[in-house]
């Protein structure tokens, strides 16, 4: 049987040290390595192991009982959280580690969140009770409030299969069944425990251990209760289907394209296909840390690389499997990349390409209009590691301009936009209905076009064109956003119609209709919680609000005051510092990214970014007409009263 066990945990809660004893105690490795000592397995990487941090989602793979586990340690610092986000997409099951002697953390909250997204069964370790002053009872306190009411601990209730009156009481409440069944016949160990499993796998129960990954105190007992309540399903009989989980560059600059299949089996030589592609696997290769040993073939439930497919991205699914995955974490900052002028652009480009394909949220892009390079980060250790993997893969030296917020635009009204690209031998139009859509919902299209106005061809292109690249607003050039975009109509011409006119058209059919509409800057959001002494929440309250942030009355914890709210990323990025000195370092701050909003300061933001929309030349709302052999332009103001298709 083959289990993915991801290890998920805010950081220093121990991940890594956990990891080092499961993979000791299952004889995968003879020594365990320290974080500390900077000789941990599965911090393979010289950074990693420099900064005493997890950057990198590696794995390992180890044989328990009649299982084949595959451990995937993803990183706990929030800089790197879309590593660990990717790696989520592919768990069966996930160890969350929360410090005995830290609690539930900000971050903590956010895995907890992405887990139940994307509904992989999750088990808690309590690390670190042999800290002073650490009690375990409450932190499962902490977890119930914070977290899940649906919590258990397996310390002392579940051992070698046997259950205690405490967890057959827990199980009881949750299933009315059972308890009905309890009630006349009375306990049954095999129905009770098979319920307990799938429980656990269909996300209604989260089982709880403590103890201490750095002296080991009971971290294999902790995983042998693991081991005897998870069970995988796949089938090897069907079509082969895997998903993209991630990418990496071996040392000769080969692609190695990681997935996890979910079912059929996979062979060397076997072709594959992907979206409008088909490839022959050229090797598999299961990697054990930085290692790897080639095999001939895989089954349903592996986690493995193969190498042989040129275009395949991350989220993407292969063979049977067609669903692209999309990621919630996105970067709220962008950075101009600077270098030196002896290192031409286009090299600079070249691998920060092959660095966009291993992390795409960084969404590397070139600023035609700035001639810059920027990338999306999630913060300033993100940009400090960025120098030192472009030092050590490439070979020069690179920094990076101060980080600044990532705004995007929207439109608060309905307008259809119209463009028309006809210079000689030419010929597009296409007609586009555009209105405000539900906040943080990003873009989505339609079509009422008729095939008799428009080739399904045609129209399948204009869907495609507007889909190929970010549109920029017109206040300050940033990203488009939270809008639907329907195509109403379009024409083609038989003889004309070429490569790249019905992108022209679409372009332009865009910006005409943003040029009519009301346009906003939207910006990114904090949702906050904040848990102080009552002699401390009047200058919490005041520093949310002149921070432009909102808050929901507070509530009393014990002693302690909680108050959770949203506020600007702008305004609060570095608000940590501030807090921990005033609270000397008493109180706790989460901050969780809560997607996008209207911009507190949305003139100043304008003024600030100067875009110039009547100076990018790259994306025009002026159509092109032709009259006696010859194109000419009609300006977006003109260009409804001019099309063909009214």
């Amino acid at each position: 049987m083959f289990k993915t066990i991801g290890i998920l945990a805010h950081v220093d809660a121990g991940k890594t040290t956990f990891s080092e004893q499961l993979l000791y105690h299952t004889n995968s490795i003879k020594q365990r390595g320290r974080v500390d000592h900077k000789d941990a397995f599965l911090d393979s990487h010289a950074i990693e192991r420099e900064r005493g941090i997890t950057v990198f989602a590696d794995q390992a793979v180890i044989s328990y009982n009649n299982s084949t586990y595959t451990i995937i340690d993803t990183p706990g610092h929030v800089d790197f959280s879309p590593e660990m986000e990717r790696a989520i997409q592919v768990m069966d099951y996930a160890i969350i580690i929360i410090s005995a002697s830290d609690g539930v953390e900000g971050h903590t909250e956010t895995v907890w969140q992405l887990l139940r997204k994307h509904q992989v069964p999750t088990f808690f370790f309590i690390n670190k009770i042999d800290r002073e002053g650490s009690d375990v009872e409450n932190i499962l306190q902490e977890i119930r409030i914070n977290l899940s009411e649906d919590v258990c601990d397996l310390t002392t209730a579940f051992h070698e299969g046997i259950m205690q009156e405490e967890l057959i009481e827990f199980i009881a409440e949750r299933d009315e069944a059972l308890l009905e069944t309890y009630m006349d016949n009375g306990y049954d160990e095999t129905l009770w425990f098979q319920t307990f499993k799938t429980m656990i796998r269909d996300n209604k129960v989260f089982a709880c251990a403590s103890g201490s990954a750095l002296k080991d105190i009971g971290i294999i007992d902790f995983f042998t209760k693991l081991d005897a309540l998870t069970e995988t399903f796949y089938d090897n009989s069907s079509e082969f289907a895997a998903q993209v989980y991630k990418i990496r560059h071996d040392d000769n600059g080969n692609k190695v394209t990681f997935l996890k299949s979910v079912s059929g089996t996979l062979r060397v030589r076997e072709e594959v296909h992907y979206g409008e592609l088909t490839e022959k696997i050229t090797q598999i290769r299961i990697y054990n840390g930085s290692k790897f040993k080639a095999v001939d073939q895989v089954h349903a439930g592996e986690l493995f690389a193969v190498t042989g497919l040129t275009n395949a991205s991350i989220g993407d699914g292969i063979g049977a499997l067609k669903e692209k995955v999309t990621f919630d974490l996105i970067p709220t900052l962008k950075s101009k990349i600077i270098f030196d002028a002896s290192v031409h652009v286009k090299e600079v480009l070249r691998c920060f390409n092959i660095l966009d394909a291993e992390d795409p949220s960084l969404h590397v892009f070139w600023d035609e209009y700035f001639q810059e390079i920027h990338v999306h980060v999630m913060g300033i250790i993100q940009l400090e590691v960025l120098k030192e993997i472009v030092k050590e893969r490439f070979q020069f030296t690179i920094s990076f301009g101060e980080p600044k917020i990532l705004y995007k635009e929207t439109i608060d009204t309905t307008v259809n936009g119209y463009g028309h690209f006809e210079p000689l031998r030419h010929y597009a139009e296409v007609h586009l209905k555009i209105e405000p859509a539900e906040r943080n919902s990003g873009i989505s299209f339609s079509n009422v076009c008729h095939a008799n106005d428009l080739s399904i061809g045609h129209q399948n292109l204009v869907h495609h064109h507007l889909f190929e690249r970010d549109h920029h607003g017109l206040l300050t050039g940033s990203a488009l956003t939270d809008v639907k975009i329907t195509l109403l109509t379009g024409r083609g011409h038989n003889e004309h119609t070429s490569g790249g006119d019905f992108r022209e058209a679409t372009y332009r059919a865009l910006r005409q209709g943003l040029e009519q509409a009301k346009n906003t800057v939207l910006e990114p959001f904090y949702d906050y919680k904040i848990k102080v002494e009552l002699d401390h929440i009047g200058r919490v309250l005041s520093d949310i609000q002149q921070a432009h942030g909102s808050f929901e009355p507070p509530e009393t914890i014990g002693d302690k005051i909680l108050v959770k709210g949203r506020v600007p990323v702008a305004t609060f990025m570095n608000y940590s510092a501030t807090f921990a000195s005033f609270t000397h370092g008493k109180g706790t701050l989460s901050l969780q990214f809560g997607g996008y909003d209207r911009c507190h300061n949305e003139e100043q933001v304008i003024e600030m970014i100067g875009y110039n929309k009547n100076a990018d030349a790259e994306y025009t709302s002026t159509s092109i007409f032709c009259a006696k052999g010859k194109g000419y332009p009609i300006p977006w103001n003109e260009a409804e009263a001019a099309m063909h298709c009214l």
